[in-house]
């Protein structure tokens, strides 16, 4: 019999919980050590996780660990230092979006992967939606055409604080649009693949709150390619509920999906998808339920695939630099109050 592609989970924090489940879940693997940083989160995955080796540091728990996946799902923040101190023992990474918090480190992480066999998959999981996923199908179908706009939004209630008050620290967190906003240009991106790399963009955002620099409950960006398509880009924070809506126009029809749930992790959301060819409108079946708890769970079978079969990444290294990248140049266009430049700033070499 096969052995169980054994996973080291490093947070265990409300995100990190689900991945925890996600991997017990999984044929074909196995969950063996949990680094959670405090006592009670602790005690918590002893009482869940007991056939697991606990630690209080995630490096202890690389350096001590006989397993095949590092899957880290700690704050922003932390994510270079563990990425390395993973590649660097020998392991497939699994990386929480957002890759890293600044250019320089994600692209030291990227450096890394290349170094190591590229044995490192970022979590943009909405590549693995039976939703999101499907509107990529259609466009390699042929059915709408050539992609030439992408509109991704999300209207939600605010963010959880996280563990300690993370993801409202921007020492941490980054920002907010590393948070959403970052899987939903990495769909864009996904989605008009055919017309190569953005080369520039130009973003707007506000706060209701200004005692909090940098972390805007609206936020919008504009991304342009080369050849004329273009991408919109939008959150808000400041609404209710979690309701995601993503359209795409071709040169022959267009799609329209969405997504509604009380919570964004809920586990009984309604959405659907809506097909026009040029002709005919269809709304064609969704073989399996929608959302990042569902999406999760694909993502930890794609890993074991990874490490057992040889399989590429679904998000690769340099997906993880691009997205990451487009947020952060994003956030220079609301600094500077202009439109930035993206042609040659995202490339892993630049110093």
């Amino acid at each position: 019999m096969t052995r169980p592609v054994r996973f080291a989970l490093a947070g265990f924090g409300a995100w990190g919980r689900f991945h925890a489940s996600s991997i017990v879940a999984a044929p074909g693997a196995e969950l063996v050590a949990i680094a959670a940083p405090t006592e009670g989160s602790r005690g918590e995955a002893t009482k869940l996780h007991p056939q697991a080796r606990i630690f209080a540091d995630a490096r202890e728990m690389i350096a001590q660990t006989d397993c095949d996946v590092v899957d880290i799902v700690t704050p922003s923040d932390t994510h270079r230092g563990l990425t390395e101190a993973a590649l660097d023992a020998g392991r497939f990474v699994l990386l929480e979006k957002p890759m890293a918090t600044s250019l320089d480190d994600c692209r030291a992480i990227a450096a890394a992967a290349a170094r190591h066999g590229n044995r490192l998959a970022i979590g943009h999981e909405f590549r693995l939606s039976s939703q999101w996923g499907e509107i990529r199908r259609i466009i390699d179908a042929g059915t709408i055409g050539r992609p030439q706009y992408v509109l991704v939004e999300l209207s939600r209630k605010p963010y959880r604080l996280g563990a300690a008050g993370w993801r409202y620290d921007p020492a941490r967190v980054g920002s907010w649009v590393l948070e959403e906003p970052i899987h939903f240009f990495d769909l864009a991106r996904w989605y008009l693949a055919d017309s190569g790399d953005p080369d520039s963009l130009v973003a707007l955002a506000n706060s209701r709150d200004p005692s909090r620099p940098g972390l805007f409950d609206n936020f919008s960006a504009l991304v342009h390619w080369p050849d004329g398509g273009y991408a919109i880009v939008s959150q808000t924070l400041a609404a209710f509920e979690h309701h995601q809506t993503v359209k795409v126009t071709g040169t022959k029809g267009a799609v329209w999906a969405g997504w509604s749930g009380a919570l964004d992790r809920t586990t009984e959301p309604t959405f659907f998808l809506k097909v026009f060819d040029g002709e005919t409108l269809t709304t064609p079946p969704i073989a399996r339920a929608s959302g990042e708890v569902f999406e999760l769970r694909e993502e930890i079978a794609a890993c074991v695939r990874c490490v057992r079969d040889g399989a590429a990444p679904v998000a690769s290294a340099r997906d993880g630099l691009w997205s990451a990248g487009l947020c952060l140049l994003a956030e220079e266009s609301i600094r500077e109050g202009r439109p930035v430049t993206i042609t040659g700033r995202l490339d892993p070499s630049m110093p």
